[in-house]
């Protein structure tokens, strides 16, 4: 049965690439690093009922287990090039465990076709519903992007959209009226196929002091990045970019309850100094994915929220934390 398994998720996810020597088949793979690249390596793993509900369809948990890593290679300035998977599936009926296994390899596929990755082993074992995926990717020596390099001055930017998975994850029941569920699909759709940013990863490369992507929370992760420089950060509520289809679905205290600790948006959070934030807006404008500034970078550590009316806000919470919150997030 494991065999056959592989077998299908071999088949549908075959990626032909030079620097691949040997891929699935062996007990390990071999692969060319090409001269003058350093390796980026990352590693995530998602569980049912913690990283995505209970009765999401195969094919989104497929794209999404990859879309995570890929997002840490973005955060990295990294060029996606090779994956592993590791399967950990709950007994099922022989058909129903194949179904899955196809749903999950074709959303998978579908993902890395678009960025060039070719999955080159992995495993399967029988137990809760568990994927684990490990990326590969290359920068050149010096060039990755960083969390320890901002320093007080510099702008915080995000990418996108902030708040949109966290607000799908509260509406995956369908809604009656027409334009509630076309803002739910929005919503459910930034949940369950996140959009990795490579292509903005690779533009702010010599550019960007220092990057994080959002995964835990804004709040949670640009805190990780103030630690990692020693610096703090000042952001604005007001300039947060929120979705049409966040704003409508629920009040404006909400929505930015969820863009500062709802996490799994996978949006690059970034610092600049101030001479290059035009032409990295530009850019990364020109790349379709925006960059919206939120704030500044100062010496004092923290992240601290300035509200509407100027004052100092103090967030119900801060983000995900993976050994305290009990919840599906």
């Amino acid at each position: 049965m494991e065999f056959r398994l592989i077998d299908r998720i071999h088949a549908r996810t075959a990626q032909v690439r030079e620097d691949v020597r040997l891929g699935i088949g062996d007990d390990a793979a071999l692969l060319a690093v090409p001269a003058g690249q350093e390796l980026a390596v990352a590693i995530d793993t998602l569980v049912e009922g913690v990283h995505f509900p209970h009765g999401t369809a195969p094919a989104d948990i497929g794209w999404k287990a990859l879309a995570v890593n890929l997002s840490d290679l973005a955060a990295m300035g990294a060029t996606p090039a090779w994956a592993l998977l590791a399967l950990t599936l709950p007994e099922l009926p022989a058909a129903a465990q194949a179904a899955r296994v196809d749903g999950l390899a074709d959303g998978f596929a579908q993902l890395a076709q678009a960025y060039g990755v070719a999955l080159v082993g992995g495993d399967t074992t029988r137990g809760p519903f568990t994927l684990s995926v490990a990326v590969h990717g290359f920068v050149p020596p010096g060039q990755a992007l960083r969390r320890d390099g901002a320093r007080a001055g510099d702008l915080v930017f995000v990418t996108g959209t902030l708040g949109d998975a966290a607000a799908g994850l509260q509406r995956l029941a369908p809604s009656t009226d027409p334009d509630e569920e076309k803002r739910r699909g929005f919503l459910r759709a930034r949940l369950n196929r996140p959009q990795p940013r490579v292509a903005a990863g690779l533009s702010l490369r010599g550019r960007a002091s220092a990057c994080i992507d959002v995964s835990d929370g804004l709040l949670a992760d640009l805190g990780h990045l103030c630690t990692a420089s020693a610096v703090g950060a000042e952001i604005e509520v007001e300039r947060l970019p929120l979705s049409s289809a966040l704003l409508g679905s629920c009040d404006e205290a909400a929505a930015h309850d969820y863009a500062l600790a709802g996490g799994d948006d996978y949006e690059l959070c970034f610092t600049v100094p101030p001479a290059l934030a035009g032409e990295v807006q530009a850019d990364l404008a020109r790349l379709g994915c925006g960059a919206t500034r939120i704030g500044r970078i100062v010496e004092a550590p923290g992240v601290r929220v300035c509200g509407t009316e100027g004052e100092w806000l103090t967030p119900a919470r801060r983000g995900w934390d993976h050994f305290a919150d009990d919840a599906a997030r």
